[in-house]
């Protein structure tokens, strides 16, 4: 439930159009709830503007469903992140509207389309097409949250010259997730061209002294330019769960 629609339940109880104990069973379920298996956090919109997320890596698909139904009663929209296309199946049974983004391994069903809530675009870059996979989890993320996500792809270091033709776009982005694995200097080099804020995703991509993704990550730790900081390896999710909400209005 978000703020919007608790504001319409407490109005719709105040000109005496909804019962107190109506709303209140409407409001039973917050701030969790339990389903033995899993506590369903349905408090979660109205604390940080966005409903609980599925994780779904190691999850049972008949749990991931059961989640999801009760994500979809409160009316709020879901995302599942690392996911098969047999959850997808599962999933649509429950939520029609429900796509699968194959590359991204993302189930989305924006049962309350998602407005236009940020102020600019996220830019989302990755240096090698070994990384979409990831560049395309934080893109999805970024755009289920309401973002326009323009997509630089395949413009790794080894070919600059790749990256600079796009260096006015770049440059008109208000944030920009940058996704490399092998020695994860793209970051670096996008931090130098751009005064946005610059989210560096280290990927597991790389031969044997990548350490799978660990090179990157220190590399990226270890940047000269100061305007880019770090999230976990592989973790196009929180890229661009983090990029949305900086790109989002200050008084939303």
């Amino acid at each position: 439930m978000n703020k919007d629609q608790v504001r319409k339940l407490l109005l719709e109880v105040k000109a005496g159009e909804t019962e107190p104990d109506e709303a209140l069973k409407k409001l039973a379920g917050l701030p969790f709830e339990d389903l033995s298996y899993a506590r369903v956090d349905h408090h979660r919109e109205l604390r940080s503007g966005f409903p609980e997320v599925i994780f779904g890596q190691d999850k049972n698909p008949e749990h991931i469903v059961g989640i999801a139904e009760r994500i979809l009663a409160h009316g709020s929209n879901l995302i599942i992140t690392r996911t098969t296309r047999e959850v997808y199946v599962l999933v649509s049974k429950i939520a029609p509207a429900a796509e699968y983004h194959q590359q991204a391994r993302m189930v989305t069903s924006l049962t309350d389309p998602t407005e236009l809530r940020g102020q600019g675009t996220i830019a989302v870059i990755s240096a090698g097409t070994s990384d979409m996979p990831i560049a395309e989890e934080a893109a999805v993320t970024a755009w289920a949250m309401g973002n326009r996500v323009q997509r630089i792809y395949d413009v790794g270091v080894a070919g600059i010259h790749r990256l600079l033709v796009e260096r006015e776009g770049l440059q008109a982005a208000r944030v920009v997730v940058v996704v490399a694995g092998m020695e994860g200097a793209l970051p670096s080099v996008v931090g130098g061209l751009v005064s946005a804020p610059v989210i560096a995703v280290p990927t597991s991509v790389g031969y044997g002294a990548s350490f799978g993704g660990l090179a990157a990550l220190l590399g990226m730790l270890n940047s000269c330019a100061s305007n880019v900081t770090v999230v976990n390896i592989d973790n196009g999710f929180g890229a661009g769960f983090v990029a949305s909400l900086i790109n989002r209005p200050c008084a939303d």
